[in-house]
Formats: structure tokens, sequence, C-alpha cells
């Protein structure tokens, strides 16, 4: 800390954390990698190797392609790439294929293309109020918010252990973030939508930026009580953001929609058949309910009031295809989960449209929304939580209740990341298991010693 105090000007501390989380990721090159290395590589071979019109049919792999077609572009593009590293990766029958050759691409392509996600915490850094006067560079709020983006103990451990590519993606939603703080709204919108078509996940959020669009830009001035002007309302840029997100979905979508592939291609992204929590489980609710669930069985067989032979076989989490019914509880479907999430992520979308914050206020909103879907949707992912602690960054240098919570909320959710870390016996996962938990305690305590606190006034 005291080499970056010497660097304050013209931002050189931005540009030494940058490089020393870089140089961190590279050193994570040879660590445990989990299927998901095997399902980027297959989705490499697919799109390279395959017409678009077999893109979303491929079914030779378990491994199938399930993200939205702008994501399938980005493989394509990367697989023209990866040809000069080792051929053999691009063919889509070389199932589980792995070579040191496909290992530091796949890992490299990961680390440069969290350039975006870089240059987008340098633009939310702009956004942070940092008129206050702090002589340690370390109190600077604009310094601990780089340190909690880019050095995430979450995203390393999905992006750079487990494997994924959600670095970049999560810098276009950090970008659409700090446009909608700089009131470019057109451009946050823009954002927004392309990330859709990147990763269908971030619908979760979806709600946050409908409604804060519609409220704080096409409606274009308040009463002085901060309620609406209705006769305010813009129908040129409501026509714009529209047009918009439709041409963005035009592009991304009209390839197959040409092709009569429409509905194929949205079974593969929303497949309701799969089990109602992941493989991991997210620690969320329906957790809570599966556990209930199978206590009350194994309580129902030990007193015979259960027959165990109509038991259901199938596992309740499942990365694959396959359906489940609970034991004693009653069984939940798709629409209970879409039902209790809108329910939940309703007193939020309340407060922003009737006591709008500015973006501020948006930004609760989408963290709301995230921990709502992360609570209460279907088939959740564990890694899911970065949505919320990720965007809780921002707020946590602003005031001393908001850093509080995102030290709670970030602790526990990178804790529940753990099980994405594959820990069998050997040398190698024990210094795995000895990196997680002292990297996780020291990026705990951290959070905890830094002065948050010391960035507002009490009862602020």
């Amino acid at each position: 800390m005291a080499a970056l105090s010497v660097m304050t000007g013209g931002g050189s501390w931005f540009l030494a954390l940058a490089l020393g989380v870089t140089l961190l990721k590279c050193l994570l090159i040879p660590t445990y990698h989990s299927t998901d290395f095997e399902v980027h590589r297959n989705w490499l071979a697919i799109t390279h190797s395959l017409p678009i019109s077999q893109w979303y049919y491929e079914a030779t792999s378990e491994w199938t392609l399930d993200y939205p077609p702008f994501f399938a572009w980005f493989e394509y593009a990367l697989s023209h790439v990866a040809k000069y590293f080792d051929q053999e990766m691009l063919n889509v029958h070389n199932l589980n294929y792995s070579s040191s050759r496909t290992l530091l691409f796949q890992r490299f392509s990961v680390i440069f293309t969290d350039a975006l996600f870089v240059y987008a915490v340098h633009e939310c850094c702009k956004c942070v109020d940092g008129k206050k006067a702090c002589k340690e560079l370390t109190e600077k709020p604009k310094f601990i918010l780089s340190v909690l983006l880019l050095w995430n103990f979450g995203l390393l451990i999905v992006d750079h252990i487990h494997f994924q590519y959600n670095g970049f993606l999560f810098g276009l939603m950090l970008l659409s973030i700090a446009r909608l703080f700089q009131k470019r709204h057109m451009e946050g919108a823009f954002l927004f939508a392309v990330l859709l078509h990147f990763k269908h996940i971030y619908l979760y959020v979806a709600p946050a930026y409908g409604i804060y669009l519609l409220r704080s830009y096409c409606f274009t001035a308040n009463k002085p009580d901060g309620s609406i002007r209705w006769n305010s309302f813009s129908f040129v840029r409501l026509i714009s953001l529209g047009l918009t997100v439709f041409l963005v979905s035009a592009l991304s979508l009209g390839p197959f929609l040409a092709l009569n592939q429409l509905p194929q291609v949205f079974s593969r992204l929303f497949p309701f058949k799969r089990g109602l929590c992941h493989a991991y489980w997210a620690p969320n609710f329906w957790a809570v309910y599966n556990a209930l669930d199978k206590v009350l069985s194994v309580i129902g067989l030990q007193l015979k009031l259960l027959d165990p032979k109509k038991i259901p076989k199938a596992s309740m989490t499942s990365g694959l295809v396959q359906q489940f019914q609970h034991t004693v509880l009653p069984s939940v479907t798709p629409l209970v989960t879409l039902i209790c999430t809108l329910i939940a992520i309703l007193p939020s979308i309340f407060c922003l449209w009737f006591k709008p914050q500015g973006p501020r206020g948006f930004l609760r909103c989408l963290i709301l929304c995230a921990l709502s879907s992360f609570m209460f949707g279907w088939h959740v992912h564990e890694k899911a939580i970065l949505l919320a602690i990720l965007p809780m960054s921002l707020l946590s240098v602003g005031k001393a209740g908001d850093a509080s919570i995102f030290l709670i909320l970030s602790t526990t959710g990178h804790y529940s990341l753990f099980p994405l870390l594959f820990t069998a016996p050997g040398k190698k996962n024990l210094f795995l298991i000895g990196w997680k938990l002292s990297t996780s305690l020291a990026w705990a305590l951290w959070k905890s010693s830094v002065n948050l606190y010391s960035l507002s006034p009490p009862g602020s």
C-alpha cells in the first residue's frame, strides 16, 4: 500500500491494481477447472465447425449450446483465434478434449476479455463522490471501489479457477450502470440490451432497468413533491428506447427467425425441465424447501408413513435436463417460482416508481431484484449472487449502512461459492483448499478493517 501511495497522481494506482490482479489471474492458470471448461470448448467447436442452422440443434455432447446468440458469435470469434493454438479443440467429436495449448488459450481468453471489466470499473469510479478529503490512498472511495471490484474474490473463483466468462459480461453491466449515473440513458439501455443477448441471466435485473428508464428518462419532469408530471411524457424518448431494444434483438435473433428456429433457441435458453435447484445448491429459499422435504421424507420412512417404492428416484438438483417431484411437500413449478419472484421485487419496483432517488435509487432496486431472483428463481446458479455483490460495491463506498450490508452480503455470498472449487484428495487440491481459505479470510478481513465507515457521517 505504501508503494501505491506514491502513485496517486494521474490514477497510476488504478493501473497498478489492474496489472496486479492480471498477474494473479495468470498464476491461477494451472489450477483446477470445472466441467464448464469442456462446455466452452464444445461451444467453440460447435460454432467453428458447424453452420449457424445447426448451432442450437447440435447434441453430440451433453453440454449443448444454451446461451443467447451474441455469446454464440463471441465463441465463434474466439474459435478463429483458437485454431492457431490447437485445431483439435475445434472438433465437435473430441469430447472432453484437453491439451496444454487448449488450457492456455481458454484461460488467456478469459483474462484478455476482462479488459472490458477493467474499463467498466474505471468508469464506475468516475461516478463515486471523491470530494471527501482523505490523506491516505487506501481511504479514498475510488481506490476502495477499485479494489472491491477488480480484486473481487468471487469473480476470481468463478472465472479464473472454476472457469467462465463472467468478467466481460459484468463489465457490460457495470458500464451500463455507469452510463445511467452519467445520464447517458440511451447508451446505458443499449449496453444492457446487448448484455441480455449475451447471457439471459441478466433478465433478473431487467425490471429495474425498465422502470427506471421509463420513470426517469421517458418522463422528463417531476412535480415539486417528487411525483410524476404526466404531461412531461416523451413519446420520442420511448420510441427511441424501444427502437434500440428492437434493433439489438433483431440483430441477435434475426438469423434464427429467418431459419424458423426461434422455438428451438428459446427451448435451449429456458430448459424448464431442469431441476428446481442447480447441482450445487444456491443458498436460497428453495434449498431450505428441498432440505425440509428430505427431512420429512426420512421421518416418514422411519415412521412407515411413506411407501419407499413411491419415493422419486430423480435428483432434485442437476445441471442436466430432468424433472423432479417432491416427496412430502408440494412440488414447485417454474410458474410458482416466477410468482414468488415477482412478489418479492414489487416493493423495490414500487419505490423506484413512486419515490425515485435518481441513479442510486435505481442501483438499490437492481440489487433487490437480483437478490429476489436469487432467493426465489428457478434453477438458480450459486454464482448468481455476484449479480448483487458487484453492484452493491458501488453503494458500499457511499454510506456506512450500505457498507455494513455489503460486508455481510459479500462474505456470506463468496463463502457460498466454495462448492464450485472441487477438492479431491491430492497435493494440488490441498493447495487449492489452503488458497481459497486464506484468500477469502484475507478478503473478509480487508473489507472489515478498511475505513468504509469514515466515508459518511454518523446516521447517514
